[in-house]
């Protein structure tokens, strides 16, 4: 029998392995960018696993299987790459055991997914921040006006960086979290619930929002927005005293009371289920790898003279008029991303209705011009702002989604 269960461990350790070799190159991708990150998870999921009389065999077997199947659908490389991340804890629970749900946390934190969601949300949530400390700032400093991230104050223009938004501390705001648990844990040699480690993340997550917050409002009273020794020592201190700090205190209120426990549960042949996951992430990985065929320009509106562009690469085409730029891109070529990365500075970017339909439009600015654009997802014909919308319309069919960016080359 010891020699049979042994077999298995091996046989599973082995199949994991050509697995995670079969897609090498999409790990690889994601260590580059997460090394530190998924590097650290890691560590606490072995440190910090646990034994425990839950049996999260088909959980861990179905969130595996969604993964693959959206991927598998919509050829999205950050879902198969998480799917990944959580089949190789499956693995681990099924040869040892045990589990951590904090370092599960974050594995889901530091995969390109959770980077590609943070990234679609950057523009909103600085807008958002800024204009928060508009309304604190104006009643104790003459500010003349603000648009977006750009405040006027006696005519001078004072613009906030990227950072200021959260993006650079928020996932090392949640990974001294996880590793505070994971002290605290095993300091007590007890374990916390589940609802104590999610309360702990949304603590986490509000301390990192007040800590930005009061970034932004020291950065303008010191008029230190651009790039330096004091603009980055501002915001180290902010994160301590508004973020380490409090964390350090609250956490001595959150009181582990779970004992390691671990009763024989009566064994359940997972072959089958084990053999639906194999062959879903084999599938997956195959089809990953095959370039995906977009169909950017499949019935387009003929308003779009594709004569008059060229490819910039397989995913963005682009066609210039005397008027307009004008770029047909796959879904994850977010404007708002794609005109930062090339110097500019979003300064504004708001919901509109053209033409009875929602679309998008951004202020963007470089070297002190200002220029309107406009983009939006397009399926079926239909215009839509939200991603999250046509991905789940595509799901269900085989019908291609572009988005488009319409540029105005004259400056405001």
């Amino acid at each position: 029998m010891n020699y049979l269960i042994q077999y298995k461990k091996t046989l599973t350790i082995f199949m994991a392995v050509a697995l995670f070799l079969l897609n090498y190159s999409i790990i690889k991708n994601n260590l580059d960018s997460n090394f530190i990150g998924i590097l650290f998870s890691i560590v606490l999921f072995i440190i910090g696993g646990r034994k425990t009389n839950l049996n999260l065999s088909y959980p861990l077997a179905g969130l595996i299987f969604i993964l693959e199947f959206i991927s598998f659908r919509l050829h999205t490389k950050s879902l198969h790459f998480l799917a990944l991340a959580v089949f190789a804890c499956f693995v681990y629970y099924k040869i040892s055991g045990k589990f951590s749900f904090i370092a599960f946390f974050c594995i889901v934190l530091f995969s390109s997914l959770f980077n590609t969601f943070f990234n679609y949300l950057t523009t909103e949530i600085k807008q958002t921040l800024c204009y928060t400390v508009f309304l604190t700032l104006k009643s104790f400093i003459s500010i003349d006006k603000i648009e977006g991230v750009n405040f006027y104050i006696n005519n001078a223009k004072i613009t906030v960086d990227t950072a200021c938004m959260g993006l650079s501390m928020f996932k090392t705001g949640l990974l001294s979290g996880a590793f505070l648990l994971t002290l605290e844990e095993r300091k007590r040699k007890l374990y916390f619930s589940i609802k104590q480690i999610i309360l702990f993340c949304l603590i986490i997550i509000t301390l990192n929002i007040i800590s930005n917050y009061f970034r932004i409002i020291t950065l303008i009273l010191f008029d230190s927005t651009q790039e330096n020794m004091m603009h980055h020592s501002i915001g180290l201190l902010c994160f301590l005293v508004y973020q380490i700090i409090p964390m350090l205190l609250v956490v001595h209120f959150f009181k582990p009371q779970n004992q390691e426990l671990f009763e024989p549960q009566k064994k359940k042949n997972l072959t089958p289920v084990f053999a639906i996951i194999l062959l879903a992430i084999t599938a997956t990985s195959l089809k990953i790898k095959t370039n995906s065929n977009d169909r950017l320009l499949e019935n387009l509106s003929a308003q779009y003279n594709i004569q008059q562009g060229n490819w910039i690469n397989k995913e963005v085409f682009k066609i210039s008029t005397s008027e307009k730029l004008i770029y047909i891109k796959t879904p994850a070529h977010k404007p708002l991303i794609c005109w930062t990365g090339d110097g500019y500075t979003i300064t504004e970017s708001t919901e509109i209705r053209r033409n009875n339909e929602e679309i998008w439009q951004i202020k963007i600015e470089k070297n002190n011009k200002q220029y309107l654009s406009y983009w939006w997802y397009e399926y079926d014909g239909k215009k839509h702002t939200s991603l999250i919308k046509v991905l789940l319309l595509k799901l269900y069919s085989n019908k291609p989604i572009r988005l488009i960016n319409e540029t105005l080359k004259t400056p405001l």
